[in-house]
């Protein structure tokens, strides 16, 4: 099963920072965020790279496909 929502959220804590402030650099309001972490909602294509870059990862890493950072 993938966990990604929690590779998000192990992410944004590592970054010390808010749901907001994501969101904020998505250009989406916090709910709509915060079900992508919860795994509520499917993250989109778009937003999964621009977190990766963000993050400065790689899509597989967020997606939980691998360990390698």
């Amino acid at each position: 099963m993938n966990n990604y929502y929690k590779r998000l959220r192990e992410l944004r804590e590592d970054h010390d920072l808010t749901q907001k402030q994501v969101a904020d650099f998505l250009d989406m309001k916090q709910p709509q965020y915060c079900r992508y972490e919860r795994g509520l909602r499917d993250i989109p294509t778009d937003v999964l790279i621009r977190l990766a870059r963000f993050y400065q990862t790689s899509t597989d890493y967020i997606l939980g496909l691998t360990d390698n950072m």
